[in-house]
This record gives structure tokens, sequence and C-alpha cells, in this order.
């Protein structure tokens, strides 16, 4: 298992919190995600065999959030 971080700007509740945790976990090989609104970042657990982070960031800008 690999580990990615990303930060996550335009966070403002924790339904966005709940959004941003949604989308990155319905994508296939991700094992786990934590998603901290205090910190703006997601940290995302996933077989680097079957995703890969250029999948996170653009999961998370179709979801209306902006990342680094």
């Amino acid at each position: 298992m690999e580990t990615a971080t990303l930060k996550v700007n335009g966070m403002t509740c924790t339904g966005c919190v709940n959004s941003v945790k949604k989308v990155l976990t319905a994508i296939d090989g991700v094992h786990s995600v934590d998603v901290s609104l205090e910190k703006a970042q997601a940290t995302v657990v996933y077989d680097a065999a079957r995703a890969r982070p250029a999948q996170f960031k653009t999961a998370i800008l179709d979801a209306g959030y902006e990342t680094v």
C-alpha cells in the first residue's frame, strides 16, 4: 500500500469533508481515506497497481474543490 497526502482548498464544513471522502473512496484501489477540515488535506491509502494520485486530484477537482 502507498499513501498520498493532498492539500484540499475550498472545504468549509463537515459536508465538504464528506463529499471529498466519498469521491476518493469511490476510486478503485483506494483502501482508506482521511480528510481533515482543519488541515485542509486528504490522506489516501491505496494500491499503487490500481490507483494513481492523479486520479485523486481529478476526483477532488470534479467535486468542486481545489488541490495543489
